[in-house]
């Protein structure tokens, strides 16, 4: 009988060390790679209107046949005032991005691009947040790259500078770019 009581007073420290390594092991996750379920996949079929003074809708093929990124941002996201001068460099290097604009004021996201630059080739208003939910967007700055046929090979959560694209994307992109090359080369030799 003593044995039991004794053990007892054991129970609440045997799960305090269950639940401290537990939370231990989630400290160790790296929260820039939250899983994505659309890595792989297709780009969602979406009919959204550009982000300009004219209403034009774009469409995934509008966006699909050169490898590319696709850049999430807003005039609410801190991030993405950091991150929005190195898109401009990566323009200049030649990188197609699509922006898209996610739960934000048409206004506000046209006047953003007209003071800071626009690096994007175009900017899709996804207003309401249905193609960034069909993404699977946690929230803003979000960056995907996507191959030519429009398929989704990477996700990066949170600010895309220097190191994240020469150390991640910058490689899986010239790869892409690389196969691109191989795909043209082949079907001109047919």
């Amino acid at each position: 009988m003593k044995i039991m009581s004794r053990l007892k007073l054991f129970i609440p420290l045997i799960c305090f060390l269950i639940l401290a390594v537990f939370l231990y092991r989630g400290l160790e996750l790296d929260p820039q790679e939250l899983p994505s379920a659309m890595v792989d996949r297709s780009l969602p079929e979406f009919s959204l209107p550009q982000l300009s003074v004219q209403t034009i809708d774009i469409s995934r093929a509008d966006v699909v046949g050169s490898a590319s990124l696709f850049n999430v941002w807003a005039t609410w996201c801190i991030a993405c005032r950091v991150e929005h001068p190195y898109l401009h460099k990566l323009k200049q290097l030649g990188v197609i991005i699509y922006g898209i604009n996610y739960k934000d004021n048409k206004a506000d996201a046209l006047q953003w691009l007209e003071q800071r630059g626009d690096p994007y080739r175009l900017t899709i208003a996804d207003v309401e947040g249905s193609l960034g939910l069909d993404l699977g967007v946690y929230g803003a700055p979000e960056t995907y790259l996507v191959d030519s046929l429009g398929v989704i090979r990477y996700r990066h959560v949170g600010i895309v500078d220097e190191r994240v694209w020469t150390s991640i994307l910058q490689p899986q992109y010239q790869q892409l770019l690389d196969a691109e090359s191989e795909s043209l080369e082949e079907d001109t030799k047919l």
